[in-house]
């Protein structure tokens, strides 16, 4: 796990010194070792510079970066963590290569070489990385299929630049980094950018699952890997049969994540996944698991107690972090800062904070992310099937007159019922797995932003999934290829490595979704809670009261805080004289939601977050903003009421 940054440019601009900051940059990530390689290409032309910071997980001592490889004809800075290295290796070498170190890093290098691109579907692992082939004068950038390990690219001066985060990006000189206002409408909706874009005109993402060639003037961008769920038909009818298959390969994802040369751990959240993930970590090991939980000081908002009652089932060395206020708001900045966005989610400053505890005694974790998403886990798997038939039941103009009506009208504390009964309104798929997990609705966010037109295409990825074989294969598609890499990963990513901490996702192994594709939907959504496949396989392996305990999910208690200790903040982020924020946002919405928040009438704090965080991202990257929408305007109620 570690921080990478590399360029491919014209060979008569002077890059060293911006090589050296740019990579230094990223300490954060890998503050056990740092490198850089600086090459040009055989015509003179074209020059390469590549540059590593190490946080050592395997091979502690030999296997430096930049890696060359035995010839020196490959040189590679790489970022993540190849768990069938050991059987690659194995392969590589009955193939008659060689190998001088032991860890996973000269494996991507020998496989590269033996099958070229070919070899990016062999690798079960997390992973972004730089390949310049001194022999073809190429490089190569690639990026793992879901998208667990971010790679960002940008054009200056002639020259693609690609860093681990965006902040050395920005640093490094000559990038467009004004404000992309499609970027900004796409984050009321959704509350965070979908990809490749990024907040900024000039820098994108390379797409998971993707690699691209460098080669003189050409560019090239391949798509290697889309999920199993836009292309998979169910073909296993047994449950009994699906459970015992399951359970082999998530057993087998925990084992081969289980490597390590350095001391590791577990996030135990106290719920079903991550209770599932220890639980199986326990059979492998032969000492107590270390284990990390965090929770609140706000009554009913921490999830500590059932964490403790796995912990003490399962005999782990457990720790625990109780998060206040104070210390969740003392994060905030350095969070954006880290994700070179706003925050879409609290709970990522809860994992920084988490982080930086846990990395006193290890340097990896494995966690549960991912699993809600494999296998159905959310309420809105279970809504979504039944969503065309109650629109086939009840009419567009019925729906609209009188039951969103009623739904507004619903009390503050019935959040679900009342974003279940907004979704079942909106008729055009695309928008409605937009809205499940979105943040304004598409007349909210009309209401706050009226800028310019939309000019920017959308990936169609998210939404391509044709070959699904149901409604809710097609939303665990989007989960995959937007939710997930866009905001979920990347908090476990960015946050995690804020804390010089690795985070491995047994539930985001591609065999296993592979595996789970094949399954019907009712052995997904077809029990109360969902996830009913792993449910049966955690029947033998957890204490039965964590089996069967109400879904509480990673909740920070900013609702509360938001109307207590934290509402000046919030009223200085967004109503204050000078906030950005409400340049390009309807000052009078801002204001019409604060106080129906702050005043108990309705539950903004999705919103508000969100808008906050906008305010935050302003004020530490300060990207010039063109063209904002005139405050006041009466485009605002025109727009919408067009919505």
């Amino acid at each position: 796990m570690c921080g990478i940054f590399g360029f491919h440019a014209g060979s008569r601009l002077e890059l060293t010194d911006r090589l050296d900051r740019s990579t230094d940059l990223l300490a954060h990530r890998g503050p056990d070792g740092r490198g850089t390689f600086l090459a040009q290409s055989h015509d003179r032309q074209w020059q390469v510079g590549l540059g590593h910071r190490r946080l050592s997980i395997l091979d502690i001592e030999g296997s430096p970066q930049p890696m060359h490889s035995h010839d020196g004809r490959f040189i590679i800075v790489y970022n993540g963590e190849i768990y069938n290295y050991i059987e690659l290796r194995a392969e590589l070498l009955a193939l008659g290569h060689r190998f001088v170190t032991q860890g996973d890093t000269e494996v991507l290098i020998e496989a590269w070489r033996a099958w070229g691109e070919d070899c990016l579907p062999r690798l079960n692992g997390m992973f972004a990385f730089l390949l310049w082939d001194s022999e073809s004068d190429c490089l190569f950038a690639g990026r793992d299929p879901f998208g667990k390990k971010p790679l960002f690219v940008a054009k200056s001066e002639g020259a693609h630049v690609f860093a681990s985060e965006i902040e050395p990006l920005r640093r490094f000189g000559g990038i467009d980094d004004r404000l992309d206002q499609d970027s900004l409408r796409e984050f009321l909706s959704y509350r965070y950018v979908p990809g490749p874009a990024t907040f900024f005109r000039g820098i994108s993402k390379v797409p998971p699952g993707s690699f691209m060639e460098i080669k003189g003037e050409r560019l090239r961008t391949v798509r290697y890997f889309t999920t199993p769920f836009s292309r998979t038909a169910p073909d296993i009818d047994r449950f009994d049969e699906a459970v015992t298959l399951f359970g082999e390969k998530l057993d087998e994802a925990v084992r081969l994540r289980l490597r390590s040369d350095a001391p590791f751990g577990a996030y135990l959240s106290g719920g079903l996944d991550s209770s599932v993930i220890v639980a199986l970590m326990s059979r492998h090991m032969g000492r107590p698991v270390a284990t990390f939980s965090v929770g609140f000081d706000v009554p009913g908002a921490s999830e500590l107690p059932y964490a403790g009652q796995v912990a003490a089932a399962f005999g782990t060395d457990h720790n625990e972090l109780v998060v206040g206020m104070d210390a969740f708001t003392s994060v905030w900045e350095e969070a954006v800062l880290r994700r070179g966005a706003p925050v879409s989610e609290p709970s990522d400053l809860a994992v920084l904070l988490l982080s930086r505890m846990a990395s006193r005694t290890v340097k990896m974790v494995l966690t549960g992310e991912g699993a809600d998403e494999l296998l159905g886990g959310y309420p809105k798997h279970r809504a979504e099937p039944w969503v065309s038939r109650y629109q086939g039941l009840v009419p567009s103009a019925l729906h609209d007159a009188l039951v969103a009506p009623g739904a507004r009208a619903l009390p503050y504390s019935a959040r679900r019922l009342k974003v279940l009964a907004g979704v079942a309104g909106i008729r055009d798929t695309e928008a409605r797995m937009v809205a499940w997990f979105g943040g304004a609705d598409g007349g909210q966010a009309a209401a706050l932003y009226a800028g310019l037109p939309q000019s920017r295409e959308i990936d169609g990825l998210p939404f391509a999934s044709s070959g699904a074989s149901s409604a809710l294969k097609r939303m665990l598609h989007f989960d995959q290829t937007s939710w997930l890499p866009d905001n979920l990963l990347e908090r476990g990513d960015r946050m995690m490595m804020a804390g010089s901490i690795e985070g491995r996702m047994p539930f985001m192994d591609v065999g296993l979704a592979e595996l789970v594709a094949r399954f019907p939907d009712a052995f997904l959504t077809g029990a109360p809670k969902g996830k009913r496949v792993l449910r049966a396989l955690a029947d033998n392996l957890l204490p039965k009261e964590i089996i069967g305990r109400k879904k509480v999910g990673f909740r920070v208690p900013v609702e509360h805080w938001f109307r207590a200790g934290m509402s000046d903040q919030l009223r200085d982020l967004l109503q204050s004289g000078d906030a950005a924020v409400r340049q390009v946002c309807n000052p009078r919405e801002i204001d019409r939601l604060m106080k129906e928040h702050l005043d108990g009438v309705h539950n903004h704090e999705k919103i508000l977050w969100a808008l906050a965080n906008l305010e935050q991202f302003f004020r530490i990257f300060r990207p010039t903003i063109e063209e904002a929408a005139p405050q006041g305007r009466a485009d605002y109620r025109r727009a919408a009421n067009a919505f």
